[in-house]
């Protein structure tokens, strides 16, 4: 039993250990990780010269159960830039701890990731949203964070960052600023958004130091209406994410052949 599962949080120690573990079993050093949410994981497709693992093969590392989520972590190169992607990402509502969810955006840190590009699937609350549209993330707001779930809960450790993270900018602006001019000379701006969502990972992500920029695809409409028969399922969140995967393709790698890599500072 490893000594995090008597203490419920993972020692730096371990951290440690899968990414040393990582980094002498690839030769990429990536500077961007992306993360895959529902539908989405066709975006680690897109990498060039692959190295691929089993999230069941890393040491550590939580399994991915929700279908749409392949449970692998791809290392690889898009735009000349060394990138590591996860296909799959890990949610509350699977029975994981929030410090088994978040356990690799610090293996990222630990590996040499600066920045962090983080995709959801989600449905619309706005009724002007439309099923299809990227929303570009400007903020969250942690709910489960008001009943003291919080990924910083605990013992801070100052080799990942300092004890209260500055969250005022947890989307890197200039990043969102990027997205906006990308969208457009792509000819994305119709379908483009922007509002909130709640990302556990971007907490964790910005106590690293890292920058993060977050895409949300709206994938289904909230049932607004009681008396309404139309019933929100999973399968037309992955429908969604395959319509949309091209132009989220085009629109990411355009993100990463254009950004910089200078670290961000925390508060």
């Amino acid at each position: 039993m490893f000594p995090e599962q008597k203490l419920g949080r993972y020692t730096y120690e371990e951290y440690k250990f899968t990414a040393d573990w990582l980094l002498a079993n690839t030769e990429h050093r990536p500077l961007i990780a992306i993360i895959c949410g529902s539908g989405l994981g066709g975006l680690a497709e897109i990498l060039k010269d692959q190295k691929v693992f089993s999230y069941s093969d890393i040491p550590n590392f939580p399994q991915s159960t929700v279908h749409g989520h392949a449970g692998r972590l791809v290392f690889g190169t898009l735009k000349g830039k060394s990138c590591v992607c996860m296909q799959g990402r890990f949610h509350l509502y699977e029975g994981y701890p929030i410090w088994k969810i978040t356990f690799p955006i610090r293996i990222f840190r630990l590996l040499g990731v600066e920045t962090v590009i983080v995709t959801n699937a989600a449905g619309g609350l706005n009724e002007d949203y439309k099923v299809g549209d990227i929303m570009l993330i400007k903020d969250h707001l942690n709910m489960p964070g008001f009943a003291g779930n919080n990924p910083l809960v605990g013992p801070n450790d100052e080799r990942f960052g300092v004890r209260f993270p500055c969250m005022s900018d947890a989307y890197d602006p200039d990043l969102r600023k990027l997205a906006k001019t990308v969208s457009a000379e792509l000819g994305y701006s119709d379908f483009l958004k922007e509002g909130m969502s709640t990302v556990h990972e971007v907490i964790v992500a910005r106590h690293c130091g890292m920058r993060v920029f977050g895409l949300s695809l709206i994938t289904n409409k909230a049932v607004m209406d009681y008396d309404s028969e139309s019933k929100a399922n999973h399968e037309e969140v992955l429908q969604t994410g395959l319509e949309r995967a091209s132009q989220l393709e085009r629109m990411i790698s355009r993100l990463v052949e254009d950004i910089g890599h200078n670290n961000s500072n925390i508060c």
